[in-house]
């Protein structure tokens, strides 16, 4: 932890390095509290637009300029837009932070957001949309949010939806970053080979234009569950996601409920893993996960088989959810927290993974956890604590996503009684 240091200006933004001196770069981005949850429904990808429209110009650079001069140096520059964060974040060699810093400021502060380049970018994001939709494994995920968050934004695709992307206008970006883009609402981090108090200087002396603060209220997430999507389509494979509520990353069972995703579907020696592929082949696909937002949580189980295989696998998958509050071994569970924690040390190896888990904790919990912090929680994941977790989890209902040719699919409510205890 004596690596990690942090500041928060009077502005409210904050500011966080993890200084790695044996290495010859550093990671360093723009992390801002907010995503397709912060949008109207009528709006939906905006967020997502904006990502993309930041990298198109400023009053200083265009959008070409923007990208030759990070490359020039040899560095990578990326960006995400997630459900409740935003990222934009370089990585290149530490004699030339000031350079990196220098962009971000200006494409944060100073995007012009030309006419011209909405309308290409509009084209691409539109394509993008296409490209997912025409990837059934990605875009069953968008069809269980919207089931078991219906009519929310924390429901609706992060791309947005074709009918609005077509729509929307360059005032409508201009005020959500003029909304939401603020000092609060942010959090600039820096990993690898970084001095803290330079880097808060030259912030201070660059990040000096952000809008002020604005109160905006994001609804509290209502999870529906008890609910379905199916679409019948002429795919090889059936895609299916079988749902439930689960732990907001605030609560204190969130890292029980991450070894519960790990223990039922995390791995090749997993329980669903091992009895739906290995014992019986009725997958080439299967896994389990647990994903948090600040006020929710959502414990996903998704498989991909042939359609000839359904009445099997459903059985199946439902008998080892039933199961795995009930049985847990230590051998199991000491299993699932060595991969956890393996992951936790192995992701510190990248300053770009560093300088996002870092700012992505700032903004979730203000503070920042560090790695041997994030263990300890992990050791003290009792097997009751799991087995009570998994309780709780598997007595909320059940959301169910399917999509492909799915004739041999039982029907829903026969699901929702194989899984009544």
């Amino acid at each position: 932890m004596d690596s990690i240091k942090t500041t928060t200006l009077p502005s409210g933004l904050r500011i966080v390095t993890d200084c790695v001196k044996e290495v010859e770069s550093v990671a360093v981005g723009v992390w801002v509290g907010v995503g397709t949850r912060n949008e109207d429904l009528a709006h939906n990808g905006a967020a997502h637009m904006v990502e993309h429209m930041l990298f198109k110009g400023t009053q200083k650079r265009s959008a070409r300029q923007i990208s030759e001069e990070i490359e020039n140096v040899g560095g990578h520059m990326n960006a995400y837009t997630s459900r409740e964060i935003t990222s934009y974040h370089i990585h290149l060699l530490k004699n030339d932070l000031p350079l990196a810093l220098d962009v971000l400021a200006d494409i944060i502060q100073e995007s012009t957001m030309p006419e011209d380049e909405i309308e290409r970018e509009r084209g691409v994001i539109l394509q993008e949309i296409g490209m997912c939709n025409d990837t059934p494994d990605d875009v069953i995920f968008d069809h269980y949010y919207e089931t078991a968050y219906p009519e929310q934004s924390l429901g609706a695709p992060i791309l947005g939806k074709s009918e609005i992307i077509q729509s929307i206008t360059r005032d409508q970006l201009r005020a959500y970053t003029k909304t939401l883009y603020t000092p609060n609402r942010m959090v600039i981090s820096a990993a690898g080979n970084v001095d803290h108090e330079d880097f808060v200087a030259q912030i201070i002396a660059l990040f000096n234009a952000l809008p002020d603060d604005q109160e905006h209220e994001k609804a509290p997430a209502r999870y529906k569950g008890g609910s379905e999507f199916r679409l019948e389509k002429d795919l090889e494979q059936a895609h299916i996601i079988l749902g439930y509520n689960g732990i907001s990353r605030l609560d204190s069972n969130y890292h029980t409920a991450q070894t519960l995703g790990t223990l039922l579907g995390g791995g090749m020696s997993s329980r669903l893993f091992q009895e739906v592929r290995e014992k019986r082949g009725l997958v080439y696909s299967i896994f389990s996960f647990h994903s948090a937002c600040s006020d929710s949580g959502q414990f996903m189980i998704y498989a991909g088989t042939g359609p000839e295989k359904l009445p099997e696998l459903i059985p199946v998958i439902c008998d080892e959810i039933k199961a795995v509050s009930k049985n847990i071994t230590p051998t199991e569970l000491a299993r699932a927290k060595a991969q956890l924690k393996a992951t936790t040390l192995i992701a510190r190896e990248s300053m770009t993974s560093r300088a996002d888990q870092n700012a992505k904790c700032m903004l979730t919990r203000g503070h920042v956890r560090s790695a041997e912090q994030i263990i300890e929680l992990y050791d003290n994941v009792a097997l009751k604590d799991v087995e009570n977790v998994a309780q709780k989890i598997f007595s909320s209902r059940v959301t169910l996503a399917a999509l492909g040719p799915l004739s041999q699919l039982e029907p829903f409510e026969k699901i929702q009684s194989r899984l009544q205890t």
